[in-house]
């Protein structure tokens, strides 16, 4: 097996509706901008509030991908 070499990044994802609709919205917004996605790690929730309600749950999201030749 050849030797590889990735590089992780940490994105935030939002969403109105869950944690899940909000780590899958940050993969697939990076996924328009970064070749050969590998591996999504959830990294923290939470969730923003406002007037004692959720506004947002938010997901950090590290993605990792293979570096090209």
């Amino acid at each position: 097996m050849a030797e590889s070499v990735y590089k992780i990044i940490e994105v935030v994802g939002t969403s109105s509706e869950s944690w899940e609709k909000a780590a899958a919205a940050a993969v697939e917004r990076a996924s328009k901008t970064l070749r050969d996605l590998r591996i999504a790690e959830i990294a923290e929730l939470d969730l923003q509030i406002a007037d004692g309600k959720v506004q947002a749950y938010r997901a950090r999201v590290k993605l990792s991908f293979k570096f090209e030749d």
